[in-house]
């Protein structure tokens, strides 16, 4: 145990105090843009003040010295200490919205409150939204309120122990007995048995359960049943119903996602979700008016986890940019002074790419949202036209999100050294929620495929004359090009090259998959070893998207709505991400177009530039981004900088420091060390 107590300052360290005076800009003006209204920067704020005011000594951390289950006992007991709290604040800054509650379950304001999850998320994130996004007027009417208010609690079983990303191969059925007016659900088989939805194991007391629909023996495609588990008042699991929990996992340590196997067990027809596809008394099925409507429900998930990957990129960015301020090491000049870290260009190149690269999906995840809600307004009017885009974009931003974003939170942990490694300082536990998005909600490769059939599909259609939708416009100003223009390093030649390069791929993997059918393999086989091809077309086509969609959001319209000052930082940024694009790319852009070595040089140039340009205004525009301490968890990127003191604070509190001697010293170091072997 330590003699040193108290060591934490109360005032700001004098290098971040230095950093945050050299910006050019109004650090409050990008907080309002960052959450998209001075008003919602408002309402987080006075959530924040109330429901992070007198939290135990400790409570970022004492959950990582828990058992397995008291953790998750823990964690059940801060969210329904918090519920009361988000409610009152619902009914006090906006009556009737869902913002505070239950979306302050799922939000940033979430990682403060349960610093080790929760396993009411895919109750908050998916249950609640599947029922009022699928369900018939009356069924919203039934459940809706309930599973809001928390008075039921469910999860979205979808995945199997043998089937995940591919769901109509999925084996659990419903099988609908016209002579009771019930569907009977069964897991045929272990593999069957579901697998991996969150607050299954021991919280969720319903579920949202995915299954294939038989009427008289006949097939009738995949439907969404809400299935009772676990007695109202016992919460012991129903007849019919093996439920638990399936164990530790790499991170999400208290969602205990669970299995569920099910045996015969009864439901009401009106517990099939019936906004599309309808089952009568009688067994008269109706399908829904479109095959794919099903889908509405991922795209959600993936514009969610979007955004939730995009805060848990710029968080660790935020850490590891107020670290490499205040750290000290390698002197530049031979003799001279420890320069700040940040001062150093190799470390600013693993910092400040990766808060371009979250700025960027933070962009692309604004326009989504846009695009989802006319979809759903669409859909409600029976308007199903913008679905098969919407998904395959969907698609795109969530595996290339989940994709850069793990890198680039591994990139910056590393970019802290050794006290990255330390659990206090919450990279790991970032790396660990970011990383299972790479899985759920499908496999980054199985999308990818998916997106390049499609890709290969559209573009069948567009070398037939036949129309394409917006998403793929841009085939045919790339295809009308003999050769690409010269190099001029605007942004939109960058963009334009991204979409020559994108185009020409998916030309070139429709081509080997032509080739490989016509010398006699079957579409399944030529789709399988064209694979590659289409993988890599597929992630050129979600970036040349992602840079398109940002150039647009940074220099259209909405400029107009921001100071001169705001407007010019974010053109560094937005800078910075499409330079570094272009290079992380290079091998696929010059198979098509023939850049000089004065254009790379060029490149090289704009990049290092752009990193130079953003050194005074990196502190400041991490505090932009407006996270509580609370929210960061982290010893090294709080926003006074004190990360010797708070480091040496986390260390005191391990509790094998609360005694010097351990147990084990008396009854096998003590004899090893006085052994004679």
């Amino acid at each position: 145990m330590s003699h040193i107590k108290n060591i934490i300052p109360t005032t700001v360290n004098p290098d971040l105090q230095k950093e945050r005076s050299t910006a050019t800009f109004d650090v409050e003006e990008l907080a309002v843009w960052f959450q998209r209204s001075a008003e919602k920067l408002k309402t987080k704020r006075e959530v924040e003040r109330v429901v992070f005011a007198n939290l135990e000594d400790g409570y970022g951390l004492n959950h990582e010295y828990m058992s397995h289950e008291d953790l998750y006992n823990s964690s059940v007991k801060k969210v329904a200490e918090a519920a009361p709290k988000l409610k009152a604040l619902q009914k006090k800054l906006n009556p009737g919205g869902k913002n505070i509650w239950p979306g302050g379950l799922i939000s940033e304001i979430g990682n403060g409150l349960f610093p080790a999850n929760h396993p009411l998320a895919t109750h908050t994130s998916m249950f609640v939204d599947v029922i009022n996004g699928q369900g018939t007027p009356e069924q919203v009417a039934k459940w809706g309120p309930l599973a809001e208010n928390c008075n039921i609690i469910g999860t979205y079983a979808q995945t199997e122990l043998a089937h995940g990303t591919n769901v109509r191969g999925i084996e659990t059925r419903a099988d609908y007995d016209i002579r009771a007016g019930e569907f009977v659900l069964n897991t045929p088989n272990l593999e069957a048995y579901k697998w991996w939805p969150g607050g299954l194991g021991h919280t969720a007391n319903h579920a949202m359960v995915v299954a294939q629909l038989y009427i008289s023996g006949k097939h009738k495609g995949v439907q969404m049943f809400i299935v009772p588990l676990r007695h109202p008042e016992t919460h012991l699991p129903l007849p019919g119903i093996d439920v638990g929990e399936i164990g530790k996992k790499l991170g999400m340590a208290s969602v205990n996602q669970g299995f569920l196997g099910l045996k015969n067990v009864r439901i009401p027809r009106e517990n099939m979700l019936m906004k599309f596809a309808k089952v009568d008394r009688d067994g008269k099925f109706t399908a829904s008016p479109v095959s794919r409507v099903n889908y509405l429900t991922m795209v959600y998930t993936r514009c969610l986890i979007v955004e939730l990957n995009t805060q848990l990129l710029l968080a660790a960015a935020t850490i590891a940019t107020r670290y490499s301020a205040v750290r000290r090491q390698s002197p530049i000049e031979p003799n001279g002074p420890e320069p700040q870290i940040i001062d150093h260009v190799t470390q600013r190149l693993k910092l400040f790419p990766e808060i371009a690269t979250g700025i960027a999906y933070h962009q692309a995840a604004e326009y989504m949202w846009e695009l989802y809600d006319q979809t759903v307004l669409d859909a409600n009017n029976g308007k199903f036209e913008r679905l098969p885009d919407m998904h395959i974009l969907s698609c795109a931003l969530k595996v290339l999100c989940s994709t850069d974003g793990c890198a680039g939170i591994e990139r910056l942990r590393l970019s802290t050294g050794g006290h990255g490694y330390h659990i206090a300082a919450n990279l790991s536990n970032m790396y660990g929620n970011a990383v299972a998005s790479y899985t759920y909600e499908g496999e980054n490769t199985v999308l990818l495929l998916q997106i390049g059939r499609a890709l290969v599909k559209t573009w069948n259609n567009f070398t037939q004359g036949k129309g394409v939708s917006s998403s793929y416009a841009y085939f045919e100003p790339s295809m009308s090009l003999k050769e690409f223009p010269k190099w001029d390093n605007s942004w939109q030649c960058i963009v334009k090259a991204l979409q020559y390069t994108a185009t020409h791929k998916t030309r070139i993997a429709f081509e080997n998959l032509s080739e490989r059918i016509a010398a006699g393999q079957s579409q399944g086989q030529a789709a399988n070893n064209t694979g590659i091809e289409l993988t890599r077309a597929a992630e050129l086509h979600g970036r040349q998207f992602l840079c398109q969609t940002f150039v647009e959001q940074i220099t259209g319209p909405k400029a107009q709505k921001r100071s001169k000052a705001l407007n010019e930082v974010l053109e560094n940024v937005l800078e910075m991400f499409l330079v570094q694009t272009v290079l992380n790319n290079l091998s696929d852009i010059l198979r098509f177009i023939n850049l000089t070595d004065a254009d790379l040089r060029s490149l090289q140039i704009r990049l290092e530039q752009s990193l130079e340009k953003f050194r005074p205004n990196a502190v400041a525009f991490c505090d932009g981004f407006d996270f509580h301490d609370r929210v960061l968890n982290s010893v090294l990127g709080s926003y006074d900088g004190n990360i010797y003191p708070r480091l040496f604070d986390a260390a005191k509190r391990s509790t094998m420091n609360q005694k010097h001697v351990q147990k084990s010293f008396e009854t096998h170091l003590k004899p090893l060390m006085k052994s004679n072997l």
